[in-house]
């Protein structure tokens, strides 16, 4: 007996990343201004993380 487990997984997984990219674009076409607003968010969010690491990083090695 063979055991198929892994290829449910994988069908899973794929039907998943497929639904969460189907709603993304019907996201974006359908609210632009809304995920305008989320991007600017996110890299916002992102740019003050690299600089929180980066004043870290500069006063463990300038204290």
């Amino acid at each position: 007996m063979r055991r198929r487990t892994g290829l449910v997984v994988v069908n899973t997984k794929k039907i998943l990343v497929l639904t969460g990219v189907a709603l993304l674009v019907f996201f974006l076409v359908t609210q632009p201004q809304a995920s305008a607003g989320i991007v600017t968010n996110i890299v916002s969010t992102i740019k003050d993380a690299a600089e929180a690491i980066i004043t870290f990083v500069s006063h463990v090695f300038n204290p």
